[in-house]
């Protein structure tokens, strides 16, 4: 299976899979407007290969069905919070 991913401009380490190359018909548009421009990256083929941070079998089942599949940051850990949590513990 290949697929085209695209990184968003307005949102950090934000990038969306598509199934076709500059086919965005089955992304939202409320979807698109938040993500902004969409600037092409590359296209990939996923059998047989390990992604940085998404698992491959979800974004393959995503584009199966949905028609794409949305790779978002993880969260930002609060350090302070952390640190107060750790501080707490001890």
């Amino acid at each position: 299976m290949l697929c085209s991913i695209y990184k968003s401009l307005k949102k950090d380490n934000t990038y969306l899979y598509i199934n076709k190359k500059d086919d965005f018909a089955d992304v939202p548009a409320l979807l698109m407007s938040t993500f902004g421009k969409p600037q092409f990256v590359m296209v990939i083929k996923l059998e047989g290969r390990t992604l940085a941070l998404a698992d491959v079998e979800k974004v393959k089942e995503a584009l199966r069905t949905v028609g794409f599949y949305l790779q978002v940051p993880p969260p930002v850990t609060n350090l302070l919070e952390q640190y107060k949590a750790d501080k707490a513990a001890k």
